[in-house]
């Protein structure tokens, strides 16, 4: 398989930068998601990769060769778009073969090579059928299968579930992390979905705007957010994000949110953090739903809050508590917890909050990175 290089690209469209310096590198065998919103530059940066598009700036590397004038033929890589693309008048058989044809590729090899591809992606009985005897599940097999009987460098795939309903999508998901690992292939996977993104990816790129925000494991991304783009894009519900300010009480510091009469108090190592220049700039306060603890009694630290809203989920409860008001809007200052399904409260109850504080983030305001 191969090792990936982007350095410092840049790709524009007219006035429009669709990639941004872009520094990046897939090693060898590796799963790596592209996460993003639409028109983040994902889907771009792919087709880079894949010479379909060539940047203005940068070097790409594949295995360590400048590949940047390489056409996508030369680059030895597969391609799966989120529209399948088969040729309705072929058979499955036929589709899957079509690369190795295009190549002239020996009768034997090409039908020990379909075969062996067909019994992986269990679709081994369908070889004589037309793509329009298919479900898209089927149909998404067939062309993973006409990318693999290849044996590419790299597989390319462009959110290749996106048309699939639900249950297919989970069941295509688990066949190509499968798949992934069996084969070793280094792969790179375009998506906008990060639940998608958490169950595939040995590393996830998190893109916004055509810059790189993170790259890391799916724990990195969700645990250790480096930026507030990718704090509020991962999680359902998202991460919880409030202005704050450095001030004091009691005589000690402590962190105050905005608009509320919330104080928490910061330890010395978390008072190092704070940068004069984030306190000029300001501050904002982050914490997932989940590492808040609702409770119906006080306790010494406990914050007591009024229920806004209930959303009873199944399997647990999502609670907007009301912690304040924007004085300028009059809107509520909400604060999202996750609890079990077995806590019942009822809308204008007062409760009381746990923050568990290793969980909690804080962001300078002006440059939205994290202070660590």
């Amino acid at each position: 398989m191969a090792n990936i290089k982007l350095e410092n690209i840049e790709k524009r469209f007219g006035d429009f930068v669709a990639v941004k310096d872009f520094n990046l590198e897939v090693q060898d065998k590796e799963f790596v998601v592209f996460l993003g919103p639409s028109g983040c530059g994902k889907t771009t940066t792919l087709r880079l990769i894949a010479g379909l598009e060539y940047p203005e700036e940068g070097d790409i590397l594949i295995d360590g060769e400048r590949v940047n004038d390489l056409t996508p033929a030369d680059r030895d890589i597969a391609f799966v778009f989120q529209f399948y693309a088969l040729y309705p008048h072929l058979s499955v058989y036929d589709n899957i073969a079509f690369p190795l044809k295009a190549v002239k590729v020996s009768k034997s090899e090409i039908d020990t090579q379909v075969k062996r591809v067909a019994e992986i992606l269990q679709i081994a009985n369908m070889l004589n059928r037309k793509p329009s005897m298919l479900s898209g599940g089927e149909m998404q097999r067939v062309a993973l299968g006409r990318a693999m009987v290849r044996q590419p460098k790299v597989y390319l795939l462009d959110e290749p579930m996106a048309n699939l309903d639900a249950k297919i999508r989970v069941d295509t998901r688990a066949e190509i992390k499968r798949l992934q690992h069996e084969i070793g292939a280094t792969t790179i996977f375009v998506t906008h979905d990060q639940v998608e993104a958490m169950s595939l990816a040995d590393r996830i790129a998190v893109i916004h705007q055509g810059v790189l925000q993170q790259i890391g494991t799916p724990y990195e991304v969700y645990n250790r957010p480096e930026s507030l783009f990718v704090a509020g894009f991962m999680g359902m519900p998202t991460m919880n994000l409030l202005d704050a300010e450095l001030t004091a009480q009691g005589g000690e510091s402590a962190l105050r949110l905005s608009h509320t009469d919330v104080y928490l108090p910061l330890s010395p190592q978390r008072q190092t953090t704070i940068s004069t220049a984030a306190q000029k700039n300001g501050l904002v306060f982050g914490i997932r739903p989940e590492h808040i603890t609702a409770v119906n009694q006080p306790s010494e630290r406990s914050i007591a809050a009024d229920v806004h809203l209930v959303e009873p989920l199944g399997a647990v409860n999502i609670l907007d508590i009301r912690l304040g008001t924007h004085l300028e809007t009059q809107e509520p200052v909400l604060l999202r917890v996750r609890t079990h399904p077995t806590f019942h409260v009822t809308v204008g109850d007062t409760i009381w909050l746990n923050f568990n504080e290793t969980e909690i983030h804080l962001f300078d305001r002006e440059t939205e990175r994290v202070l660590s």
